[in-house]
């Protein structure tokens, strides 16, 4: 951030620069960045263990739950924070509404998997914010920003652009991230690519996160410098809406699970999975969509632009929370779905069946020799 703000305010010609050429509305370098840096994320989705994975009651479960707080509860908490924080501040109001309409599909595989939590419903969660995303964020925009938000003519969202800049920078890396997948593990073995191909484009995610912030800051390094008290201001419900929605769905998992009594449903795994994904946003289709409706200069590109630099060490110092919540309270026994495994779940729970029933065939026949040798 700092290194792009220095850009933006000493060097001259940078934004003519970036101007140059064109994407869809937003500068060619900034586009390329936007979409690479989601792209190796959505390759990681285990989108083929999906149809497994639901055929599970306790996996629909959490899914009902996950959508309840994701699309209902999310968007409203930060459009009641954005309100009372920024009142006066419409265009970084609407940037920080827009980063709250925005499922996170991307960081949360990272904090789940740094908390503990269960990687496989998390994936199932990942590939359904992702779909749902594709849907619901133009409509959404539309009522949270032009109807609930308060904006003036002048910021009004189109359905039509947002939809647009959807489909360009959350379509594309979510295709490509499929067809990466489905050709590399087509054409080499599951091994090669878990262990090589995915840790050798991994780095491009983070790599092209810090790029497209640097590029960002240095087009509004000079809106920045003399406007550093809103740019302060929009910190504040991003840090309240991060705690809140993570707090909330950690304690709801919690005590859940203490009313269950012990039937695995609601586990300490589960509590990092919907935590996670409820206090966690998808900051770069935020980042791009304000970019390609409002413009790269605008307040609303800003705001959205802030939210990873807030959430990133929020978030990890969440996780440490987590882990040390998982050891001091009493939490439902872990039940892990192995997507693997599900297929064959039927018939594995026949043969155990069967052979307890043989067992206990044996047993008896054995006690009833022993009677008849005692008589």
């Amino acid at each position: 951030m700092i290194v792009g703000v220095i850009i933006g305010e000493f060097v001259p010609g940078v934004q003519p620069a970036f101007d140059t050429a064109r994407f869809a509305s937003v500068s060619a370098p900034i586009a390329a960045g936007l979409i690479v840096m989601m792209w190796p994320i959505l390759t990681k989705v285990q989108y083929e263990a999906l149809p497994r994975l639901l055929v599970t009651r306790k996996t629909l479960t959490h899914i009902a739950l996950s959508v309840f707080l994701n699309w209902v509860v999310a968007p409203l908490v930060m459009l009641a924070l954005a309100w009372a924080t920024l009142p006066d501040l419409p265009g970084y109001r609407t940037g920080v509404i827009m980063v709250g309409i925005a499922r996170c599909i991307a960081m949360v595989m990272v904090w789940n998997q740094l908390a503990g939590g269960d990687a496989n419903y998390c994936a199932v969660l990942v590939v359904l914010n992702s779909v749902l995303q594709i849907a619901l964020y133009s409509p959404y925009a539309v009522w949270f920003v032009n109807i609930m938000g308060g904006a003036g003519a002048d910021i009004h969202v189109s359905y039509g652009n947002v939809a647009i800049s959807v489909l360009i920078y959350l379509g594309i890396p979510l295709g490509a991230g499929l067809l990466t997948r489905a050709l590399c593990l087509y054409l080499t073995s599951r091994d090669f690519f878990t262990n090589r191909f995915l840790p050798l484009i991994s780095p491009l995610g983070p790599l092209g996160l810090l790029y497209t912030i640097v590029v960002l800051f240095a087009y509004q390094g000079h809106h920045i410098i003399h406007d550093i008290g809103p740019v302060f201001r929009v910190i504040v419900p991003l840090v309240l809406y991060f705690t809140i929605m993570w707090a909330g769905a950690f304690a709801l998992v919690w005590w859940l699970g203490r009313r269950a009594r012990g039937n695995g449903q609601w586990s300490y795994e589960m509590a990092v999975v919907q935590s996670f994904t409820a206090g966690s946003n998808n900051f770069e289709l935020a980042i791009a969509v304000t970019i390609a409706v409002y413009g790269v200069g605008s307040e609303q590109a800003l705001a959205a632009t802030i939210g990873p630099l807030v959430e990133v060490p929020v978030l990890l110092a969440l996780t440490w929370v987590a882990l040390y919540l998982g050891r001091t309270l009493h939490w439902d026994r872990q039940s892990r779905v192995n997507p693997e495994e599900l297929a064959g779940q039927d018939g594995g729970q026949r043969e155990r069946l069967s052979e307890d029933t043989d067992e206990k065939r044996s047993s008896k026949s054995n006690h009833e020799r022993v009677e008849e040798t005692a008589v």
